[in-house]
C-alpha cells in the first residue's frame, strides 16, 4: 500500500490522532514563588497542569512513548551508566506501591484498610492510572463516546473470590444488577445486525464479506451450509467445517471422559483438528486465529482441552463430562466447572473500576458517589499527588530499583517528563504490582532461583485499536455488528457495546457517531506460546502508528465497502492501544503440564522478599481482574497480616 492507494484510504486527511505532552513550566514558576522548592516540584509535574487529561489522548496509547524506554535501558544494562546521581526526595511513607493498575490500587486499598492512618505513595510509569484498564474517551459530533483501551469487562472463568467480590461491593459494583439495568443489546437486534466473516484476497483469493448470523455453533447445519456456500473455500474445506462445527462423531473412541481430557491436554487444537478429526489442512486458514483474543496466540499453541473449555467446536461427539482436570489449571476451561463469574461491561471497560478505586483512595480526584456516575465523572489529575495527602498517586514515574534497607525499603524512579534525574523515596513496605518479568531488574539482590522464575513469566502482546466513525450506516446496510477476519491484520472488528449507565447513553441510530474496536494479537505460527509472545512483542514495539492506521483504513474499507463505507470520509479519530506486555500468562498444559504444581514459575516468583511483596495478575497466572485483586490482597497480607 502506498501512493494513490494511501490517498484513497485517507492517510493524507487530518484526523485526531496525534498526541502531545503538556508542559507546565509556568505553573512550576508560580508554585515556586508561592510555596517553596518542595511545593514547586510537586506543582511542576505534568499531571498538575490544568489541561492534563490523558483519557482523551489519541494516537499511540497503551504502552505509549515515554512509558517504557528507561525500563528497556535497565533490562539491557545501560540505565545506570548514564543515570544521574540519586536525588533524595526526603519522602517517607508506610507503603510504596509500584504500579497504578487495578492490582496496585487494590493493594493501596487493602493496606489502608489494615492501617487506616498509613501514608501511601503509588508510582505509575504511564501517563494515566489504571494500567491495562485503560480508558479511551472520544469527543465527536457533540457527544462523548467511551470505549476500553485494555481490560474489557468483569469476567472470569471462576466466580470471584470473597475478597474480589467484597472489593467490588465496597466500590458499589453489583455486576448482576448493573448488567440488568444498563446493557441494551436490543439496539443492534432491532436493526437485525449479527455476525459476519471477511475473507481477504491475500489468504482466500478474493475479498468477500459473508453474513453468517450468530456464532457457527449456534446455527443449524442448513444455515451453516448456506453461508459456507458463499465463502471462497474449497468443497473439501466447507465439508470439514460443517463436520467440525456440527458433527457428532467420537474422535477418541474407547476412552473414558478423563482419559480423553488427558489426551486433549497434550494436543494443540491445531493438531486435534488435523490429526484426530483428520480435517482438510485448508481449514487452518479459517480457524488459526480463533484463539487469538483469549490467549494472544494461534491454535497451534493452545491445547485442545482449553479449546473445548472455551467452547470451540469439534468436541460435540466426545461425551466429555463438565469439569476440569488436574492439568487444566486456571484457564477458560473453568467455565465448564463453575459457569464462570458474573459479568458486566462498563463503557470504558474496567477503567471504571480503577476510577472507583481512585475515588476511594483520593476522593478529591474523582467527583461523584456511585458506580453509575463514575462513567461520566471527570478526573481531576491535579489532585492525585498533593503534598500532605494520605495517599498520593504519581504518574509518569518509572521505578528502576527497589531495595530492602535496615528499616524498610528504598525505591528509586525516574520521571518520563524529562530531566534525567533519578529520585529516591523510602517506605516501611513496598508492593511491586508491576509486570513481574521486570522485577529481577528492579531487585538484583533477589535469590537467583526467584529471578529466574520471574523471567519465565512472559505476557501476551495485543493491540486494541479504537476508531471513531462519523456514522455506522455501512454496518446497518450490511447487517453486521461483529466481523471476524481470519486472514487479515486485525483478527476482528466490532461495534462498541450498547448500554446506558448514569448520564451516559450509547448511540442508538446508524446516523450517529460510533466507536469500533479492532483487535490484533501478533502471533507467529509455528512457535511455542511464549516464543510467539516474544516475537509479537518485538513486532509491536517496532510498528509505527502510521502502519496501524493504514491497516485499519484498508481492512475496514475492503470489508465494509459494499455498504458504502469510505475510510477517507468516515473515520474521525483513532487511538491505538499497543500492549507489547499485555495479558498475564495462564497455565498451558502443552508447556506447563509436566511441571510440578508447586514449581510453577509464578508461585516461585511471587515469594516475599524482605519488606517487598509482589502482586499483579502475573503472580496469579491469570489474565483477569479478580486475579489482580486477589494477588494485591495476598501481597498486603504478607506485609501486615
Amino acid at each position: 500500500m502506498g501512493g494513490t492507494r494511501d490517498k484513497d484510504l485517507g492517510m493524507d486527511r487530518p484526523i485526531a490522532r496525534r498526541d502531545f505532552l503538556q508542559g507546565a513550566a509556568a505553573i512550576g514558576t508560580a508554585a515556586a514563588l508561592a510555596g517553596g522548592p518542595a511545593q514547586a516540584a510537586a506543582e511542576a509535574e505534568p499531571q498538575n497542569a490544568p489541561d492534563y487529561y490523558p483519557p482523551a489522548r489519541l494516537g499511540l496509547r497503551g504502552s505509549h512513548p515515554g512509558s517504557f524506554e528507561a525500563a528497556h535501558e535497565l533490562r539491557d544494562g545501560d540505565f545506570w551508566n548514564s543515570a544521574t546521581a540519586l536525588r533524595d526526595t526526603q519522602e517517607r511513607y508506610d507503603l510504596i506501591v509500584v504500579g497504578g493498575g487495578i492490582s496496585g490500587l487494590s493493594a493501596a486499598h487493602f493496606y489502608r484498610a489494615a492501617r487506616p492512618r498509613a501514608r501511601i505513595l503509588i508510582l505509575e510509569n504511564h501517563d494515566d492510572f489504571g494500567g491495562h484498564a485503560k480508558r479511551n474517551e472520544f469527543h465527536i459530533g457533540g457527544r462523548t463516546e467511551l470505549i476500553n483501551g485494555g481490560t474489557l469487562d468483569i469476567d472470569s472463568p471462576t466466580p470471584y473470590s470473597a475478597v474480589a467480590s467484597g472489593l467490588l461491593k465496597t466500590l458499589g459494583v453489583d455486576p448482576v444488577a448493573l448488567a440488568k439495568a444498563c446493557d441494551d443489546p436490543a439496539v443492534y437486534d432491532r436493526l437485525g445486525l449479527s455476525r459476519g466473516i471477511f475473507f481477504d484476497k491475500e489468504t482466500f483469493g478474493v475479498d468477500r464479506l459473508v453474513v453468517t448470523g450468530e456464532r457457527s455453533r449456534d446455527l443449524s447445519p442448513d444455515r451453516l451450509k448456506a453461508w459456507l456456500d458463499e465463502a471462497p473455500l474449497t468443497p473439501a474445506v466447507r465439508r470439514d467445517i460443517v463436520r467440525i462445527e456440527t458433527g457428532r462423531e467420537d474422535h477418541l473412541p474407547g476412552l473414558t471422559s478423563d482419559q480423553k481430557k488427558e489426551r486433549l491436554s497434550r494436543l494443540s487444537y491445531q493438531d486435534y483438528l488435523l490429526k484426530t478429526v483428520k480435517a482438510d489442512p485448508g481449514v487452518l486458514a479459517f480457524y488459526r486465529h480463533r484463539t487469538d483474543e483469549e490467549w494472544g496466540c494461534g491454535i497451534d499453541a493452545v491445547s485442545a482441552i482449553d479449546a473445548w473449555g472455551y467452547g470451540l467446536p469439534g468436541f460435540q461427539g466426545l461425551g466429555l463430562a463438565p469439569g476440569a482436570t488436574a492439568r487444566m489449571g486456571y484457564t477458560p476451561a473453568g467455565y465448564l466447572t463453575t459457569g464462570g463469574s458474573d459479568r458486566f461491561h462498563f463503557p470504558d471497560g474496567n477503567a471504571s473500576i480503577a476510577r472507583l478505586l481512585v475515588r476511594d483512595l483520593i476522593p478529591p480526584a474523582m467527583p461523584g458517589r456511585d458506580a453509575h456516575d463514575i462513567v461520566t465523572a471527570r478526573a481531576d489529575y491535579g489532585q492525585l499527588d498533593r503534598p500532605g495527602a494520605a495517599v498520593r498517586l504519581r504518574l509518569n514515574s518509572l521505578v528502576v530499583r527497589a531495595r530492602n534497607t535496615a528499616d524498610g525499603v528504598e525505591v528509586a524512579y525516574t520521571k518520563s517528563s524529562g530531566g534525567g534525574d533519578v529520585l529516591r523515596a523510602r517506605a516501611r513496605h513496598c508492593v511491586l504490582a508491576s509486570w513481574n518479568m521486570m522485577i529481577p531488574y528492579l531487585c538484583p539482590e533477589m535469590p537467583a532461583a526467584q529471578k529466574a522464575a520471574l523471567h519465565k513469566i512472559v505476557k501476551a502482546p495485543l493491540v486494541y485499536a479504537n476508531v471513531a466513525l462519523a456514522n455506522w450506516t455501512a454496518f446497518a446496510a450490511l447487517k453486521v455488528r461483529h466481523v471476524y477476519c481470519p486472514g487479515s491484520y486485525f483478527v476482528d472488528f466490532t461495534l462498541n457495546a450498547p448500554l446506558h449507565i448514569g448520564a451516559y447513553r450509547s448511540p442508538r441510530t446508524p446516523a450517529e457517531p460510533m466507536l469500533v474496536r479492532l483487535v490484533r494479537t501478533p502471533a507467529k505460527p509455528g512457535l511455542s506460546e511464549y516464543d510467539q509472545n516474544r516475537a509479537g512483542r518485538a513486532e509491536l514495539l517496532a510498528t509505527p502508528f502510521s502502519t496501524f492506521e493504514r491497516h485499519i483504513r484498508d481492512q475496514m474499507g475492503r470489508a465494509l465497502g459494499g455498504g458504502g463505507f469510505d475510510p477517507a470520509r468516515d473515520i474521525e479519530a483513532i487511538a491505538v492501544n499497543r500492549w507489547p506486555h499485555g495479558y498475564a500468562p495462564e497455565y498451558n498444559s502443552l508447556f506447563d503440564g509436566d511441571t510440578p504444581p508447586d514449581q510453577l514459575p509464578y508461585l516461585i516468583g511471587r515469594a516475599r522478599f524482605g519488606n517487598i511483596t509482589i502482586a499483579n495478575s502475573d503472580s496469579g497466572f491469570a489474565a483477569y481482574t479478580d486475579a489482580a485483586i486477589d494477588q494485591a490482597h495476598r501481597a498486603v497480607r504478607e506485609l501486615v497480616g
